[in-house]
């Protein structure tokens, strides 16, 4: 790796690591304000003067070594609030959200299908997890795995009628499903109606993850870094299965039935097949951040899963940059803590949100980080 490249790579570590860490202890509001719009700025001058193109560049050469830094970076934030409840459930939150928008990320920016039903597929995972935790004995790691499986599924169902639409009419119908999961989980009492379901926690080998661990004398480590810690492996495993699928021939099939369905289809490329694969993988990494976002809240309900929730994972992702997986963490971050630590504007988040998708379409419509071409020869991995 070019040293020089490796050196860019290694501040614009540093300088995010640090804006995560300015933002987590901000209490005044204005102090807040001011870490977000340093956040931006720093975002938009790092993609501008060519340090995030040379952290991807870094990724593609020596990808262990960045992924490395990455980890160790994200471990450091984690130890350094070991015991702030607040702040690890922030953390744990927008390494979930990440993981949803990655598998949005496929199906945008990959495979150009259309889904407005982020959220429920979230709360599909989360169900499924609550159902199987309370009346299973099923290992609660594989619950995991079975919340995605579950959410992947029925997304599957719900691709029949998008494969005969497209455009506008394909995003409706994933509104429409949305809108109906919620109005099935208000109006159905065995999954707990508008009251919502509590779960005990996950429990793996003997280990509770609802448990503080202590240590010395008064020292105690908060149990949300537990859950930080499962969502960081989860992110890690997600992350390296984008980056592979979007390098793989996979991806360049994908690429192909967003860019021009009936071009792709003269080909010989199967359209219908590689939208279906986009929608089920991209729902069933949905399900596993919901089925952990359940475990480690403790208690959900239809509120969780509503429309304006989906919104927010697609602000995120238009946010930061479709079709770019790098740009989903900042943009999660921001978009998930900032109304937590701005309470002036809880009220009117979904308002800011929607200013915030305009402008960028407005000014940057590749989003904040906008996704590279792919190369192709000698030289073109990345």
């Amino acid at each position: 790796m070019n040293r020089s490249i490796f050196v860019t790579a290694l501040l614009c570590i540093g300088l995010f690591t640090l804006i995560a860490y300015g933002l987590l202890i901000a209490e005044e509001q204005w102090h807040v304000g001011a870490v977000a719009i340093g956040a931006i700025v720093a975002l938009a001058a790092a993609a501008k003067l060519g340090g995030l193109a040379a952290l991807e560049r870094a990724h593609g050469d020596s990808p262990g070594r960045v992924q490395a830094m990455l980890v160790a970076a994200t471990l450091v934030l984690l130890w350094r609030f070991h015991g702030d409840h607040f702040a690890l459930l922030m953390i744990a939150k927008v390494m979930l959200f990440c993981v949803a928008c990655l598998g949005l990320n496929v199906q945008f920016g990959y495979a150009g299908v259309v889904n407005f039903a982020g959220a429920a597929f979230l709360g599909i995972g989360a169900y499924t997890a609550a159902v199987l935790m309370a009346h299973t004995a099923i290992p609660h790691l594989l619950v995991i795995l079975i919340g995605g499986a579950v959410a992947a599924a029925i997304g599957l169902i719900l691709t029949l009628p998008m494969l005969r639409t497209r455009g506008h009419y394909a995003a409706l119908i994933t509104i429409a499903f949305g809108i109906l999961f919620k109005t099935f989980l208000e109006v159905n009492d065995v999954l707990g109606g508008p009251q919502g379901l509590k779960l005990q926690g996950m429990e793996v080998l003997g280990f509770a993850f609802n448990d503080n661990i202590e240590y010395g004398e008064e020292g105690e480590v908060s149990f949300y870094l537990n859950y930080a810690l499962l969502a960081l492996l989860i992110l890690i495993i997600a992350f390296a299965a984008v980056r592979r699928l979007e390098r793989s021939w996979v991806g360049v099939y994908l690429d192909a039935v967003r860019i021009d369905e009936l071009s792709a289809s003269v080909f010989g490329v199967n359209v219908g097949r590689w939208k279906v694969l986009a929608f089920a993988f991209g729902n069933f990494l949905a399900g596993v951040a919901g089925a952990v976002f359940a475990a480690m809240t403790g208690f959900i309900a239809p509120a969780d899963f509503t429309l304006s929730e989906s919104l927010i994972l697609v602000s995120i992702v238009i946010l930061g940059g479709v079709g770019n997986p790098w740009s989903i963490v900042p943009a999660a971050a921001l978009i998930v803590v900032l109304p937590e630590k701005l309470q002036v504007i809880q009220e009117y988040r979904i308002l800011l949100f929607s200013i915030l998708v305009v402008l960028i379409l407005r000014f940057r419509p590749d989003g904040l980080i906008p996704r590279r071409l792919r190369v192709f020869g000698q030289g073109g991995k990345r």
